[in-house]
């Protein structure tokens, strides 16, 4: 199949929506499935307001039009809400094409923290933006439930996985901090709840890898933290390794996958009982979840390596994309699309 998936985020952000869509692509392209990806490099770009090194496309819908005119495509997938997003929902619906989107990320949320905006209007304009879609792909139930309170129709479960081939426990990492190491890695932002981490009484040390628009006032008000930034992928692997304990201290999530790679690596994880980690770490013993966050850390470094390696092999990403591939539906409306497993071609549709 010749399928389109367009998306605001990509690289060189770094985030949990990148990192699923390059695996995704890479899955496909695996099955012989060709891929246009619409994102935002080729465009004019403005930093998107409250994360000014999140760059959004500019005015794209012309051009966007013009991608999805020169290809026959077999079906199109609207990952993101943002202007190519919107820009790519806009073509559907002038041609009368079907497609489908996901919701990675709760926005709505994000806004009622960030702006201010009560969350009931950032969920009622979402829901206008999937209403058209043929299937919503949702990642956990805890988000299924949340969406469907507010009123969204044509939801599809779609869990996400984990690249087990990259993130393995490495023996013997040590970073050099004093220990228990009580880790956190992601954007440094207002939906991350990270204060919740940052501020309990914990023996050890505190890390936090990441970015965002909070970094300098949180370095600033918590300096006993050791901040480090953002590492390649590959050497997360020995940071997840090298830690006690990763905390979440989320309540917005719509996955976490960077709990995934922390267990992948052998870490335990602890985090408030919430829809992402209830749907990661769930009921496993793979980490601990409490209301107490400081509870569930301390919990959580008796919690044996092998047991949180043992959840995370639970979210294979082979499955992930054959549960994609199903709910895809051709650009004509028809409700069946197969999962077919032709010879493999891993050309980039545009390429």
């Amino acid at each position: 199949m010749k399928i389109a998936i367009v998306t605001d985020a990509w690289l060189p952000q770094v985030n949990g929506v990148v990192t699923t869509l390059l695996e995704l692509q890479e899955g496909l392209w695996a099955r012989g499935h060709e891929v246009l990806v619409i994102e935002p490099s080729p465009f004019k770009r403005i930093p998107c307001p409250g994360y000014r090194e999140i760059e959004l496309a500019w005015r794209p819908a012309r051009a966007v039009a013009d991608m999805l005119d020169s290809h026959r495509l077999d079906a199109i997938h609207i990952a993101t809400e943002g202007p190519l997003g919107s820009a790519a929902r806009a073509w559907c619906l002038r041609r009368g094409v079907a497609f489908t989107t996901a919701f990675h990320t709760r926005f709505p949320d994000i806004l009622a923290k960030a702006l201010h905006i009560p969350e009931r209007w950032g969920y009622a304009w979402f829901k206008r933006f999937h209403a058209p879609s043929s299937g919503v792909m949702v990642p956990t139930d805890g988000m299924l439930h949340i969406l469907r309170g507010h009123g969204f129709a044509n939801l599809r479960a779609w869990s996400h996985g984990v690249d087990l081939r990259l993130f393995e426990p490495q023996p013997g990492s040590d970073l050099g901090l004093p220990r228990p190491v009580f880790l956190f890695v992601g954007r440094v932002s207002y939906e991350k709840n990270l204060e919740a981490f940052l501020k309990l009484d914990l023996p050890g040390s505190k890390l936090v890898y990441g970015v965002g628009p909070l970094l300098e006032r949180l370095r600033r008000r918590y300096p006993q933290v050791h901040w480090r930034g953002v590492v390649p992928r590959t050497e997360l692997v020995r940071v997840y390794s090298s830690a006690d304990v990763f905390v979440f201290p989320s309540r917005s999530e719509t996955f976490g996958l960077v709990m995934l790679e922390a267990m992948a690596c052998g870490t335990p994880v602890a985090a408030f009982p919430v829809p992402g980690p209830l749907d990661v770490v769930g009921t496993s013993d793979g980490g601990v979840l409490a209301d107490d966050l400081r509870e569930a850390a301390l919990k959580a470094l008796t919690v044996p390596r092998e047991r949180a390696r043992a959840r995370a092999l639970q979210f294979d990403w082979r499955p992930v994309c054959d549960q994609f591939l199903s709910h895809l539906v051709p650009v004509d409306g028809e409700r069946a699309m197969p999962v077919t497993k032709t010879s493999p071609n891993l050309h980039k549709l545009g390429a």
